[in-house]
């Protein structure tokens, strides 16, 4: 699996731990930015590289995103076809849980003013070890999403 990762400064430091994680546990990671903390980056310009790239392989593919709260970030990376981003800014094994298993959240976002870094690797741990059984009523609900965003961009 292929995991890509975006962030603005607010994330930043927690992106650079995580990339590094990430690649020691051997799995490949795609940086998008931000490479430096810089306090007046725009998110929406790092966060939509990670999107777009997980909108053309949405079964494939999968983002980890950070902000402050990571609630911005979500937006973003739901303007892209395919992509279901789910926030996460407290400790939570319910909620990755729950992201995966009804919505087959395929991007998590990081709110890192509200999380720390271990915990946010322990979150993102289970969320990439959590293999998506959708009962019918999710898989449903998932499909008119994706029909709902066919007619838009139709």
């Amino acid at each position: 699996m292929i995991i890509h990762l975006a962030t603005d400064h607010a994330g930043f430091e927690h992106k650079q731990a995580v990339a590094q994680w990430l690649l020691h546990e051997g799995f490949t990671a795609i940086d998008h930015g931000a490479y430096e903390y810089d306090e007046s980056d725009d998110f929406p310009d790092f966060i939509a590289l990670a999107a777009a790239a997980v909108s053309k392989n949405p079964q494939s593919e999968c983002a980890i995103i950070f902000g402050g709260s990571g609630q911005g970030e979500a937006m973003v990376a739901n303007r892209f076809p395919y992509v279901r981003a789910t926030v996460l800014y407290a400790q939570s094994d319910e909620i990755v849980t729950l992201s995966r298993e009804h919505n087959n959240a395929n991007v998590l976002s990081i709110g890192a003013r509200f999380l720390s870094v271990d915990v946010t690797k322990r979150q993102v741990w289970e969320w990439l070890q959590l293999h998506t059984q959708l009962e019918e009523r999710h898989q449903r609900r998932i499909q008119k999403l994706d029909d709902i965003t066919n007619q838009l961009h139709s």
